[in-house]
């Protein structure tokens, strides 16, 4: 009896001792989920986006931001039910901003004193830019597989709270890497990195441009540089008949006149100068 009292007093320590590390990651999460952005302006933002033409299918969208530090601290959708957008695409809206984030560099970080030659300072890249460094022979190849999502809490809590100020992603790193249009980096008038956007639920080309949209109208568009010239991280349109990249960080198009789009909507929301 005793033995059995023994065993049963050991698993109950484990269990609280378990939930104590638990909820302490989890306000060491919170205390860490600073945002560059409300809700109610991701939230108006997306809707704004979303209602015009984008060169997709014009399905409704869920968008994400997460911090510098990669933490989800705002999800947003432009539909008013859980299901007038893609469910699935909640969770890759998280992937894309972590992404960009994760593989964006903030200005200043490589100052030209003592940097090597062809160093660029404040490097963005958007998930567009990713497609095909990632595929066999890619210089990227396999980047897809790192910083799995954190199936804890992409899938957790209520779904009543999907897309509201309370939604169980906030203060959570998901993680996860995305490697098609919808992820950008969200960067200051200094051009620091704050954190970043993932738009998702439509085309990938789409979800690239209403993303580009979002982060127009969120004034958090002072990209340093990137690899698409004065458009920066923009999506690179570049595959041959054979899908291959001249550029090797081309993405393919999404239908017929959607590169011409993008440019018109590029030419209507240029990236901001970065103040000196």
């Amino acid at each position: 009896m005793n033995k059995k009292l023994l065993i049963c007093a050991s698993i109950l320590a484990a269990a609280t001792s378990n939930l104590a590390f638990a909820d302490r990651d989890d306000n060491d999460g919170r205390r860490e989920a600073a945002c560059p952005v409300s809700h109610a302006a991701l939230e108006s933002a997306i809707k704004s986006a979303q209602a015009k033409a984008n060169g997709g299918l014009g399905f409704h969208m869920w968008a994400s931001v997460v911090n510098a530090n990669g933490i989800v601290c705002a999800v947003a959708r432009s539909g008013n039910g859980l299901n007038a957008q893609w469910l699935g695409s909640r969770v890759i809206s998280a992937q894309k901003a972590y992404t960009a984030n994760a593989f964006s560099l903030t200005a200043g970080a490589n100052p030209n004193a003592g940097a090597p030659a062809g160093s660029l300072d404040g490097l963005a890249l958007s998930t567009a830019n990713l497609y095909s460094a990632v595929q066999p022979g890619g210089s990227l190849f396999g980047l897809q597989h790192s910083n799995p999502v954190d199936t804890n809490w992409a899938y957790a809590g209520n779904s009543k709270k999907f897309g509201r100020k309370d939604d169980p992603m906030n203060g959570r790193r998901v993680g996860g890497v995305n490697v098609f249009g919808g992820g950008l980096a969200l960067y200051n008038e200094a051009g620091k990195l704050v954190g970043a956007v993932g738009v998702s639920g439509d085309t990938s080309c789409a979800d690239h441009n209403i993303a580009w949209r979002v982060r127009d109208t969120l004034k958090l568009d002072y990209v340093p540089t990137g690899l698409s010239g004065i458009a920066a991280d923009n999506i690179i349109y570049d595959l041959n008949a054979a899908g291959k990249s001249a550029s090797g960080f081309g993405h393919p198009e999404c239908g017929a006149g959607v590169a011409a789009g993008n440019a018109a909507i590029v030419a209507g929301a240029p990236i901001e100068q970065i103040q000196p």
